[in-house]
């Protein structure tokens, strides 16, 4: 059986001011999500960025070449609704962050994971009101209430398009602390994406690199980017 699949059938796709925010028209037929609701998005530039991802369009459509649209969809037809979930789920990386488990040895890799990650640790204690307490291997650590509930506030915060890019961010960091600093000025996005690396990077200088793992990553990488450059075209 075959598949069907959107092909363009459109001459322009443009920005339009709606109601409420930015439209995306393909010629004059405004796009709308997966689930049929009103694309219509927070900022200008949020909706040129959709367009051009559908004027990139040739032929078939396709959805893997169109990460703002993507993000777009799934903040209107799924983070939007349920935005109280998505949000502790995300909170919750905190009391697992990537940077609080560091390893047994050698003592080079535990330098390592020190220099890149105690300076975000300490952010988020001065600049977060988010203390966090430090493991050594794999066993859980019992992070502060008080820590939890600042860094939980922070997330809550997000309106639905910048919850759905910073659910990248977390999710594929495996840390809320180094998506916050993203979000927050205090990191770039690339750094961001090092240090979340430190360990893998490590490895990688003694064994060598495969290939699929390589690929893996740099497809991880740039949807790391692009939940960065979505988040700031929320405004």
């Amino acid at each position: 059986m075959s598949t069907w699949t959107a092909r363009r059938f459109w001459t322009s796709a443009s920005a339009v001011q709606v109601e409420g925010g930015f439209a995306v028209h393909l010629d004059a037929r405004p796009v709308k999500t997966p689930l049929k609701a009103p694309l219509v998005l927070p900022t200008e530039a949020l909706a040129r960025a959709v367009a051009a991802e559908w004027q990139a369009q040739e032929g078939k459509v396709r959805p893997e070449t169109m990460p703002v649209t993507r993000t777009a969809n799934s903040a209107l037809d799924k983070v939007g609704p349920q935005h109280g979930a998505v949000a502790d789920m995300l909170a919750g990386y905190g009391e697992s962050d990537l940077l609080c488990y560091r390893a047994e040895g050698p003592e080079a890799l535990i330098r390592r994971q020190a220099e890149a990650w105690d300076p975000l640790l300490d952010w988020a204690a001065t600049g977060l009101g988010a203390p966090l307490r430090v493991t050594t291997g794999v066993m859980p650590v019992t992070q502060p209430p008080t820590s939890l509930a600042a860094l939980s506030r922070l997330v809550h915060q997000l309106d639905p398009f910048r919850l759905a890019a910073f659910h990248d961010l977390v999710a594929i960091s495996g840390s809320l602390v180094l998506a916050l600093a993203v979000i927050r000025g205090r990191l770039t996005a690339d750094l961001a994406w090092t240090l979340s690396r430190t360990d893998e990077d490590w490895q990688i200088a003694l064994w060598g690199e495969d290939e699929e793992a390589a690929e893996h990553a740099a497809l991880k990488r740039a949807a790391f980017l692009a939940a960065d450059r979505f988040y700031g075209l929320c405004g």
